[in-house]
């Protein structure tokens, strides 16, 4: 009797994804891990591709990941050069009034821009957050209109922030995993410099104030840089309402993971089912990647002052493979659009590079033009004639 029991428990640990392919080899793939907490998801990152899901749209109430959102919109005002990370910033009366977790700043306190991304990103800091945000955009409320505005834009379509670091402790102020994993994926892809910030375990600030220079420790609030080697990031958070929520990122051999953890009973079971996620992704996933360096040959152009054009992938190719395929079987071709017209633009549609597995299409690359041609005109035509008779 305990023998049966205990192959039903092995049985049940597992989930058959079966797969025939050319070789007729049918693919074991272990189950997911068991999550108590009553919401999460594992995305990874390059790809947006969903290992694992939970309850992933069930809203909730954020608490400091809310700050994930904060950390994006100053990364890109520095990315468009509106602000430099030297800046000074001023704290106002009602910045430093803000309660929950804080990094003590006082009324006219002044630090760079640089200063308080490591006190929003290492220490979650509320009042760094709402200095931040009256900096960016004069107040507050004027910066939560921003963050509804780029949540709306990631389509991160149930979402709602009330304010810039998760304070507010009713259902107004909300949103899912999947949102999280969409706005950590934006933040983490598109300006990987948060890193520098988010993998800080401890370092000192310096509070000049009317009273002289005082030092302080900002300490991270990540437990798993401690726990788990491959962690990169990003932010907790925890209130009453919202209980313990994470978003956790990790990167080993290539890959990069998001796992969201939201309303955990306590932190000791976020870090931990943060970690059994990325486990899993880790154990199951592999990346095929084609950067598409490779040069390609020129297409014509009727009617243009030159007969060909050079064309280039848009981009590179990533590929996330969960049933243990062989990428040596990915097959690539290219596929040219009709014969351009001039004039053509740069950066003109040009065609596709088409990927297949086991004859089937798992994604494609726009080919673009790499130059622009102009339209010839008769005197093109008769400059032709002469330099073909004279050469």
């Amino acid at each position: 009797m305990w023998h049966k029991k205990k192959a039903v428990s092995i049985l049940m640990a597992f989930i058959m994804t079966i797969s025939l392919a050319a070789s007729d080899v049918i693919i074991v793939r272990a189950a997911g891990p068991e999550i108590t907490s009553p919401s999460a998801i594992l995305m990874e990152a390059t790809t947006g591709t969903v290992l694992f899901e939970k309850n992933p749209d069930e809203v909730r109430s954020p608490a400091s990941i809310t700050k994930i959102m904060t950390l994006l919109l100053t990364f890109e005002e520095l990315e468009k050069g509106r602000i430099k990370l030297e800046d000074k910033v001023t704290t106002s009366e009602y910045a430093m009034s803000m309660g929950g977790s804080q990094v003590f700043l006082e009324e006219g306190e002044v630090q760079t821009v640089d200063t308080l991304i490591k006190c929003i990103a290492v220490a979650s800091g509320n009042d760094a957050s709402v200095a931040m945000a009256e900096f960016l955009a004069g107040s507050e409320a004027e910066f939560v209109e921003r963050m509804n505005a780029k949540a709306a834009e990631l389509g991160m379509t149930n979402t709602h922030f009330v304010d810039c670091c998760g304070l507010s402790n009713d259902m107004e102020h909300h949103t899912t995993a999947r949102d999280v994993a969409v706005m950590s994926r934006e933040l983490i892809t598109k300006h990987p410099e948060v890193y520098n910030y988010t993998q800080i375990w401890q370092e000192d600030i310096t509070h000049v104030t009317g009273r002289g220079s005082t030092p302080f420790t900002l300490s991270s609030t990540n437990k798993l840089l401690k726990q788990y080697q491959w962690t990169t990031g990003l932010k907790t958070g925890s209130t009453n309402l919202a209980k313990y929520c994470f978003s956790a990122t990790a990167s080993k051999d290539g890959i990069d993971l998001i796992a969201v953890i939201m309303g955990a009973p306590d932190f000791k079971v976020r870090f931990s089912e943060a970690q059994s996620l990325l486990d899993y992704g880790f154990s199951m996933a592999k990346l095929y990647v084609d950067e598409n360096t490779d040069r390609m040959a020129p297409i014509s152009v009727k009617g243009g002052k030159q007969d060909f054009v050079d064309v280039a992938a848009e981009n590179a190719f990533r590929y996330l493979d969960i049933t243990g395929a062989d990428f040596n079987d990915i097959e690539k071709s290219y596929e040219y659009g009709e014969e351009l017209t001039a004039p053509v633009e740069e950066g003109a549609a040009a065609g596709r590079i088409v990927y297949r597995l086991n004859g089937s299409i798992i994604g494609s690359v726009p080919l673009r033009t790499v130059q622009a041609v102009e339209k010839a005109y008769y005197l093109d035509y008769l400059k032709r004639l002469v330099l073909k008779y004279l050469l």
